[in-house]
């Protein structure tokens, strides 16, 4: 990234990425460290990386370790947060002279007593795109096969995304419907995120969960406090959520999607490529109809006629064919 930046933003950026950890800070582990140092840089090149795509060369890589852990809670889950707005690509560090700076700066840190600022930034001024028009319909769906969520995103333009996702989490954290339509409708707004939309209409069949995002109902169920805390965290990033409720009968799109996932068990090691959906509107064989068919000259009531008044089957005529003509 800093290749990309004139001689002063190099300057600032070199001056900006020192900082003594606090007394607390010191106290965490290596990866948490990683996190720490990658918000900040964040934070205090926020006007830079927001214009460009950034790749991130670590020995470790703290993304994947925010992304894979099982739950968030407390600095982790806002660091996750805060770092979806950009778009930083993990490269493994293949040699040390590439870290030189960032190790010098680490070994000669600045005096800085502030703490991480990990308040969300405002919105109004530093909006990088907003898209008008996008549409997001989410579903969960629970069976004896397991559980899954879907999420359709259409945009301005009438294109699909459609995302489906099988929970395997069930058997360490018992999972419930309610569980299931938050997991979709935190799915959605995520993948909103990742876009870089800001403006969006949000539909499901879920009037606990559209209730409970709106403030109109309380989150009484202890299960679904941490649901509701982190989906505030996500809503607050955007200018304007409008929320309607769906009959499950007009939600079809994302329940076929949340389905699927809840029915299939995909292995761990294996890729499942993006799901395309095609109209057809013909069968395949149409091509080949005529010259699989053979005109005899015969009207197509002739084996009814010739059963009905001689009580006589076709010769090539198979049981099947013969239950039929009965």
């Amino acid at each position: 990234m800093l290749a990309q930046l004139d001689d002063l933003g190099k300057d600032r950026a070199i001056y900006y990425l020192s900082k003594r950890m606090l007394d607390y800070e010191t106290r965490y582990v290596t990866i948490e460290r990683y996190c720490l140092a990658l918000v900040w840089a964040t934070r205090r090149l926020r006007h830079y990386m927001t214009e460009y795509s950034v790749h991130l060369i670590s020995r470790l890589d703290p993304l994947r370790f925010l992304f894979d852990r099982p739950a968030l809670v407390g600095r982790l889950m806002r660091w996750l947060v805060l770092l979806t707005e950009f778009d930083i690509h993990y490269v493994t560090q293949k040699s040390i002279r590439g870290s030189i700076v960032a190790d010098h700066l680490a070994s000669l840190p600045v005096s800085d007593a502030r703490a991480i600022d990990d308040d969300f930034p405002d919105e109004d001024v530093a909006v990088v795109t907003s898209l008008l028009g996008w549409r997001m319909y989410f579903d969960g769906a629970a069976n004896h096969s397991g559980y899954g969520i879907g999420v359709l995103l259409i945009s301005p333009h009438g294109d699909h995304i459609p995302r489906s996702v099988r929970l395997a989490f069930s058997d360490r954290h018992p999972a419930t419907n309610n569980i299931v339509e938050y997991e979709a409708c935190i799915l959605g707004i995520e993948t909103a995120l990742e876009l870089r939309i800001r403006q969006m209409e949000v539909f499901g069949d879920s009037n606990l969960v559209l209730r409970q995002i709106q403030g109109e109902w309380k989150t009484r169920d202890a299960k679904l406090r941490p649901y509701h805390a982190y989906l505030e965290l996500l809503v607050a990033r955007f200018e304007d959520l409008r929320y309607t409720h769906l009959p499950r009968a007009q939600n079809q799109f994302a329940d076929a999607l949340a389905t699927l996932a809840s029915m299939i068990d995909i292995p761990a090691d294996a890729t499942v490529r993006p799901l395309l959906i095609e109209s057809r509107s013909a069968p395949a064989y149409c091509c080949l109809l005529d010259d699989m068919e053979i005109d005899d000259g015969l009207p197509w009531y002739h084996d009814i006629y010739h059963f009905l008044r001689l009580d006589i089957y076709p010769e090539a005529a198979t049981a099947k064919d013969r239950r039929a003509l009965r």
